[in-house]
């Protein structure tokens, strides 16, 4: 009996611990925030241009000034948080962020688990292959084996054309390897190859699948924050800072769906 009341009372410790560990605090107008005043927000630092890490070990990118810009229009600290990319949903549902900045496709399996914003870029998959390949279309893709980032939606979408995938952490060691003479293929953003082949990698864009949205990721139980970003979002639209740190970024305005109809090698 002794033994079960021990146990017991281990296992309410816990949970509480656990519970405490998922409270968050409220700000004056009633946002849920992990810690007050601050707007943490998660990226992985491993997807340039989007999210990397620079020598001071601190992230830079796109996607980390666009992060930057809404917590400055929502009155809040700015903070980043690294994290694995396969592992930011979960963070943000856990409670390790507010949300997450981190080039999401908007799809409906994270949407059972997770809020998403308005876009505040579109994108999509494109196949990338050294430039003496054979390789032009998803059709070319049967039977070869093809590289993709861990956790992403493009190790998905290279599954459905072929049973030969190999996943890598990041989407810039996929493409490394590619360029170094491994693998047939890499399935990733077709902005994201594109920097990679005017930063030197040998490879080459081929067919851009199709398109998609990218969103923040925000809690499923914090409808105000999606509000909020939402808020923020339209209104670095409306002034121009969205297409601005795009330009920064990418030479172009990413931010507008449109952006997507020629992508460039």
């Amino acid at each position: 009996m002794k033994k079960v009341s021990i146990w017991m009372m281990s296992v309410m410790l816990m949970t509480a611990v656990l519970t405490g560990c998922a409270d968050k605090e409220k700000g004056e107008d009633g946002l849920e925030l992990v810690h007050k005043g601050e707007f943490i927000f998660a990226a992985s630092g491993e997807f340039k241009p989007f999210s990397y890490v620079r020598n001071d070990m601190t992230m830079t990118g796109f996607d980390v000034e666009v992060g930057k810009a809404i917590a400055k229009e929502l009155g809040l600290k700015p903070v980043e948080k690294r994290i694995k990319f396969k592992g930011i949903v979960e963070g943000v549902k856990t409670g390790r962020a507010d949300v997450a900045v981190a080039s999401h496709t908007i799809n409906d399996q994270r949407a059972k688990y997770v809020r998403f914003s308005t876009p505040y870029y579109y994108s999509g998959p494109q196949i990338f292959t050294r430039e003496d390949s054979d390789i032009k279309t998803t059709a070319d893709l049967k039977g070869k084996e093809v590289a993709a980032a861990k956790g992403s939606t493009y190790a998905d979408t290279a599954k459905q054309y072929t049973g030969n995938v190999k996943i890598y952490d990041s989407d810039i060691t996929a493409l490394k390897a590619l360029s170094e003479g491994r693998h047939d293929a890499v399935i990733t953003d077709f902005v994201t190859g594109r920097s990679a082949a005017n930063e030197g990698f040998k490879i080459k864009g081929q067919q851009l699948i199709e398109r998609s949205a990218q969103a923040v990721v925000i809690p499923e139980d914090n409808p105000l924050m999606e509000k909020k970003v939402n808020e923020a979002l339209e209104n670095l639209r409306k002034d121009g800072t969205l297409a601005k740190i795009s330009i920064e970024y990418f030479g172009e305005d990413i931010t507008k769906e449109e952006a997507t109809e020629k992508p460039k090698k």
